[in-house]
């Protein structure tokens, strides 16, 4: 019995110990969360900088390219007026052997000298009405010229700032990496991840449920639900997808979406008309939007790079909304993909059109 007690009271300090263990893990790791946090939001910015940056350089040299065809449309018309321009001198210089002082004492052919008048007026007027075309376009040509000239120095300045927004990504992403490290060495247990897993869907819960009391309380937006575009919903990004829903994930906990791998700075864009019921980083999912299509249909997006959208905001489908990424902690750049109906979620196999 000595030998029972002393056994019971042993598990029970192991017990305690390893509980002791557990909660320290956890309260390392949440320090780790909130660094990673930190981290991926300033990625988030400067990345919706850098895409911007870039949406204005393809901007930028569009409206090159379109200056550039002016261009060459008055250059072209330019040389068509010195041809003309050049034809009309040489008519007058044809006619220049006229003496007008001797037509003027010679009264003989009045009428010839009457038609050779109206001729020459005729050519004047059609020469200075040459002449004010020509001069015209010289003065729209030297304005398409200027216009090109800023263009391009435009172009210059934005090519510098996305040299630097592009090399503070890069320093950005080296922290972030860092810290990264550092969390996946303090979740090592499986109990640990289950913890985890669980407490990052509870956030995402409580999340949702503040943010739809929010929504509800200011909807103005009619919403009709997905119910009838079952398989044919739009596909939320381009990439290779991992179908998952179902599957077990860790313990007993499974898998509530999917996965899309694909490029980092990707669009990302919503399956159908909504509204924004959450967009913000969520502990576990990263870079999170919520999208609410009424009737109790919600969409959800998460690991990505920047959120372009703010939650209260209306989208249509096929808008984009947000960079993909691998916030959240992920060590490749996806896209995490949930349909939710009345909070539950469903496969979203079964609704997109794939």
């Amino acid at each position: 019995m000595a030998q029972d007690a002393s056994d019971l009271q042993s598990i029970q300090q192991q017990i305690k110990s390893t509980q002791a263990e557990l909660r320290k893990q956890i309260t390392a790791a949440k320090k780790l969360q909130t660094s990673l946090q930190k981290a991926e939001l300033k990625i988030a910015t400067t990345a919706k900088s850098l895409n911007s940056t870039q949406t204005s350089l393809k901007d930028n040299q569009g409206q090159q390219k379109s200056l550039l065809q002016k261009q060459k449309e008055y250059l072209d018309a330019l040389a068509q007026q010195k041809t003309a321009l050049a034809a009309q001198i040489r008519s007058a210089y044809m006619t220049g052997n006229y003496d007008f002082a001797k037509m003027l004492l010679n009264q003989q052919d009045a009428t010839n000298f009457e038609r050779t008048i109206v001729y020459y007026q005729y050519l004047n007027k059609a020469r200075k009405a040459e002449i004010d075309s020509f001069n015209l376009l010289v003065t729209e040509l030297q304005t398409v010229n200027a216009q090109l000239i800023d263009k391009q120095k435009e172009l210059e300045e934005l090519k510098t700032r996305q040299i630097k927004q592009q090399d503070t990504l890069t320093a950005q992403q080296a922290e972030r990496e860092k810290t990264l490290v550092q969390l996946r060495t303090s979740i090592q247990s499986d109990e640990l991840k289950i913890e985890q897993l669980q407490i990052n869907e509870k956030n995402l819960m409580a999340a949702i449920s503040k943010a739809q009391a929010q929504v509800e309380a200011k909807q103005s937006v009619s919403l009709t639900g997905l119910n009838a575009l079952k398989g044919k919903l739009l596909m939320p990004a381009k990439g290779r997808l991992r179908k998952m829903f179902g599957r077990f994930r860790q313990g007993k906990i499974k898998w509530k979406g999917i996965v899309i791998y694909g490029s980092v700075g990707s669009s990302v864009v919503a399956i159908h008309d909504a509204k924004v019921l959450y967009s913000d980083w969520l502990r576990g999912f990263g870079l999170v939007t919520v999208l609410d299509h009424g009737n109790g249909y919600m969409s959800l997006y998460g690991h990505n790079q920047a959120l372009l959208k703010q939650a209260g905001e209306t989208v249509t489908a096929g808008e984009s909304i947000a960079l993909l990424g691998q916030s959240g902690g992920q060590s490749r750049p996806n896209l995490y993909f949930e349909i939710r109906h009345k909070g539950k979620p469903v496969n979203p196999t079964s609704w997109l059109n794939l």
